[in-house]
């Protein structure tokens, strides 16, 4: 996949409305499951215990957490477009909405999409707005959505 490049932030503005990429795969092992399950304090089994996940879940193994899937979003579209002259500061200012309308079974792939909902210019910032989207390999429903902004700081 190749990434988009734009030269700063204000470049951004001529991709609103528009798709601007898919991320490379990556597989969701349990390791990294079990690894967000310590940092989170979030043990529930059917993240963490394969045995009774295949014996009680109707997903038949266990699952990552939502919020793991959420939080690959940056990594996912950092591989998808690049800022090259950034500016001093960019911040995940936080989400729209988010869901999770199906799950990420261990050991299958993700990828991301995004699409630049929004540009604008503040006071002291540069505020894009992206609709993400995380495709498990294999379904037909995404994993996760959200409306991610993010604030280039001037």
């Amino acid at each position: 996949m190749s990434r988009l490049i734009v030269e700063t932030p204000e470049a951004l503005n001529e991709f609103v409305e528009r798709e601007l990429g898919v991320s490379e795969w990556l597989e969701i092992t349990q390791g990294r499951i079990d690894h967000f399950a310590e940092a989170t304090e979030d043990r529930q089994w059917i993240h963490v215990n394969r045995e009774r996940a295949e014996r009680e879940s109707p997903y038949g193994t266990t699952i990552a957490h939502g919020f793991l899937t959420l939080s690959l979003i940056s990594f996912l579209i950092k591989q998808i477009i690049e800022v090259r002259h950034a500016p001093r500061l960019t911040v995940n200012y936080g989400l729209n909405r988010a869901r999770f309308p199906a799950p990420v079974r261990e050991g299958t792939r993700i990828r991301g999409r995004a699409t630049l909902l929004s540009f604008k210019e503040l006071p002291d910032a540069y505020e894009a707005i992206f609709a993400c989207s995380v495709e498990c390999e294999g379904s037909d429903k995404p994993c996760c959505v959200a409306e991610w902004i993010v604030r280039y700081y001037k």
